[in-house]
This record gives structure tokens, C-alpha cells and sequence, in this order.
């Protein structure tokens, strides 16, 4: 052999890596929050816990992806807002359970390191710490040849939070006569979109470019809108409001994530008329011949957070929503269920 080969030739590029790193603290500067220690480039984020205002913490962790709704981010060539996506689908799971999210980490994976996609994807991640309350404290970036088709990468985060213990959202308290309140989505946010792809593009043939009279923006600019990160919203409600359950609508739709936090006495009414469901959804819907039932146990349909309160406290907190600019609709209530009864009925 009359070359030494060298790591780079087999495709992994270290100092390209190093460059990231250094270009990735900067970013992780934007995302302050007491209690985060050191920078990123160590063996693990560290993270200082002050426990002066929560007798007896409770940690709470979630850690997803973005599945693939990266097939819109790759079809368009636009890195900047996944990263939001990767964020909201870990903190709105800690949330639901009344966790404050504290700190932040990513996994991103590449065929070939690219930087200035990673920079435009790691900043999107530190907006959606930002939106969130949270520190991106660490992550890992991992250059792997030979494994993802050329342009293509993959993600997943982890979210910690806390919670006081006597504070946790379980459910537990949910009662007949409760009402269900739910928090418009922006559009499909991250789950779906395997369907949406075979219907749109398999099927339909329609490209990133297509405009539908139906839609405000073209078809691509339509799906990669960020997952609206309910956090702060969420946490404002929890100040002062008496807030029984919490449900992130993600893959399973309302009826699937719903039956979480309700109690197996009781069953949940939904009244289907009673939000507007966006324009895309009936697109998919019409275009893809999709039945009602798959439907709802694919897509959120509209709603991106379902919150149960007592009857009495509903339009107190429809009012504070409403305040907080929030898209919100009452949209059922708990009754009592009979043993052969669905915990979900749509009416």
C-alpha cells in the first residue's frame, strides 16, 4: 500500500467536527438558564439543581424525534425550524405532567458533516430552548458515511424537567362533568407524515413548489411550520388555575393520548363541530380518501393540546387563553363510562 489512509478518507472528517463544536457553543450561549455549569465539548452537560422553592422534586425526562417530517426539511433544503420541531416533541410531553422543562441535549446524525446544516438545525434547537425555558446544555453530532442517502440526516433530543411531587398531573382528579379545552395546532406538527407523504407526493404527485387554492403558502412552506411549543402557556394556566389533566395530541390523535389521563370510570365526549379544523387536514382527508376513523387516530386534526378542568373553572381559563392570545375551544367534557363503553365517543 503506498497511502496511509486516514480517517478522513474513509469519510469522517475530525476537524470539520472540532469546527462544529466551536461554532455550536456560541449557539448554546443563547440559551441561558441558572443552574447550567461549564460549556458544551465536555464528556456530559452539567447541571446545578436549585431545590429552594420544590420540597420534594420529582425529575421528569422525554426524548423523541422528528420522524419524517425531515423528508420536507430535505425536500425543501430548509434546516433552520426542524430543530423547534425536535424540541416541542420532548418538552410538550414533560408539560403535560406539570414539569418545568430544565435543560436540553441532541443527537444529529450525517452521512457527510455538513456545518452550515448543522449550525441552521442546532440554531433552530436553540430557539425552540428558548421558547421553551430551557438550556441546551450538550448533544452529539455524528459523522457516519455510507449509512443515510446523500443531503439526509437524522435527529432526537432529550428534555428534562421538574416537578414538586405533590404537583405532579396525573389525572387522578378528573371527575364527571369535566370539560375538555383544547389549544389549536398550527397544522400537522411532527406525526402523520408518512401518510402525508404517500397522499401528497406519492399519490398526488404534488411537489414542495405546489400551491392549493385552500392554502395561504405553497405546499412545502405549509408542512415544515414548526410544532407550536405549549409550554409557556401551559405553565401560566398551572400558576393559579386548577388544571386536572394534560394531553400532548401526538401520534394516536385525541383519541389514542386522550385515554391516558382519563380515568377508566369515565369517558371523554368529544364534539367534533366545535373547532375549525385547518385547511390541510381536509386536503388530506379528500385527496387520500381517508376515513374519519383513520383520521383521528392519525393526525391532531387542529387540536395540538387537550386540558381538563372542573366545569366551574372553564371559561376562567378559556378567558386567561384568550388573554394569552391563545386559539383555544371547548371541545367536550368527562361523563361517567360503563364497562363495555370507549373511553373516547365522538359526537
Amino acid at each position: 500500500m503506498s497511502k496511509s489512509i486516514t480517517y478522513a478518507d474513509s469519510g469522517v472528517d475530525i476537524d470539520k467536527a472540532t469546527q462544529l463544536v466551536d461554532r455550536i457553543k456560541d449557539i448554546a450561549k443563547s440559551t441561558p438558564r441558572s443552574g447550567v455549569m461549564g460549556e458544551i465539548g465536555g464528556f456530559g452537560g452539567l447541571f446545578s439543581l436549585n431545590l429552594s422553592n420544590v420540597e420534594n422534586p420529582v425529575l421528569v425526562s422525554s426524548t423523541d424525534g422528528v420522524g419524517t417530517k425531515l423528508k420536507i426539511a430535505f425536500m425543501m433544503d430548509k434546516h433552520d425550524t426542524i430543530g423547534i420541531d425536535l424540541v416541542a416533541m420532548c418538552v410538550n410531553d414533560i408539560i403535560v405532567q406539570g414539569a418545568k422543562p430544565l435543560f436540553f441535549l441532541d443527537y444529529l446524525a450525517m452521512g457527510t458533516l455538513k456545518n452550515e446544516v448543522a449550525e441552521k438545525i442546532v440554531t433552530g434547537i436553540a430557539k425552540g430552548c428558548n421558547q421553551a425555558g430551557c438550556a441546551l446544555i450538550g448533544g452529539e453530532t455524528a459523522e457516519m458515511p455510507g449509512l443515510y442517502q446523500k443531503g439526509e440526516y437524522d435527529l432526537s433530543g432529550f428534555a428534562v424537567g421538574i416537578v414538586n411531587n405533590d404537583k405532579i398531573i396525573d389525572g387522578s382528579y378528573i371527575r364527571n362533568g369535566h370539560k375538555l379545552i383544547g389549544l389549536a395546532s398550527n397544522g400537522v406538527h411532527s406525526n402523520g407524515f408518512s401518510l402525508v407523504r404517500k397522499i401528497l407526493f406519492d399519490t398526488c404527485n404534488y411537489t414542495a413548489d405546489t400551491k392549493l387554492n385552500e392554502l395561504e403558502v405553497t405546499l412545502g412552506e405549509e408542512l415544515i411550520k414548526p410544532t407550536i411549543i405549549y409550554v409557556p402557556t401551559i405553565l401560566s394556566l398551572l400558576r393559579d388555575l386548577p388544571i386536572h389533566g394534560i394531553v400532548h395530541i401526538t401520534g394516536g390523535g385525541i383519541d389514542e393520548n386522550i385515554i391516558r389521563v382519563i380515568p377508566e370510570v369515565c369517558k371523554a365526549i368529544v364534539h367534533k363541530d366545535a373547532w375549525e379544523i385547518p385547511p390541510i387536514f381536509k386536503i388530506l382527508q379528500k385527496e387520500g380518501a381517508v376515513s374519519d376513523f383513520e383520521m383521528q387516530r392519525t393526525f391532531n386534526n387542529g387540536i395540538g393540546m387537550v386540558i381538563v378542568v372542573p366545569d366551574k373553572s372553564a371559561q376562567e381559563v378559556m378567558d386567561r387563553l384568550d388573554a394569552m392570545n391563545e386559539k383555544a375551544y371547548i371541545i367536550g367534557e368527562v361523563e361517567s363510562r360503563e364497562n363495555n363503553e370507549s373511553q373516547v365517543q365522538w359526537v
